[in-house]
């Protein structure tokens, strides 16, 4: 199977402002957009915070759906931008609840989905109060890398491998 996706936005972030941070202010790593990143398979996109976190890590780079991008802004009112949910990869064109337990290639690189990316707490205090329950079933898309490449913004396609063991 392949789809037609657009790959809207990639961004990293050298540090975790949530991680490790419960019942203290978040950190300020700023987010960073990029046009393209390397994504090195078994470690994640080169210079996020998650690149090499340990080993078989399940969500080396996360994926986030942008109609669920702006049901959030439909429904809570905001002008927050996406990277604000702190995914990495801002996606079009593709349900990504489809791709859980699933082997999938955008351009070279290959990926596993491994499950969903669970909404934090945090969210309703960087967002709105609320977008954490709004977001359950819906939180994004966590991935491991499987085959290394470039990924880049763009239109592009998104094909399905053989079903991930």
């Amino acid at each position: 199977m392949k789809k037609t996706i657009e790959t809207l936005a990639i961004s990293i972030s050298k540090g975790h402002n949530f991680r490790g941070h419960h019942g203290k202010p978040p950190g300020t790593n700023p987010i960073i957009e990029q046009e393209s990143v390397e994504c090195v398979a078994g470690k994640g996109i080169v210079g996020d915070r998650y690149f090499g976190f340990e080993e078989d890590y399940k969500a080396q780079v996360t994926f986030f759906d942008q109609t669920v991008h702006e049901k959030v802004l439909e429904e809570f009112g905001t002008g927050h931008s996406a990277d604000e949910y702190r995914r990495n990869v801002l996606l079009s064109g593709v349900d990504l609840n489809t791709l859980i337990g699933k082997r999938f290639a955008i351009g070279e690189v290959v990926f596993e989905g491994t499950e969903e990316c669970a909404p934090c707490h945090w969210l309703n205090g960087a967002i709105a109060p609320g977008v954490e329950d709004f977001l359950k079933g819906r939180g994004g898309l966590r991935t491991k890398v499987l085959e290394s490449g470039t990924l880049k913004v763009g239109s592009g396609e998104l094909a399905l491998c053989e079903d991930a063991a």
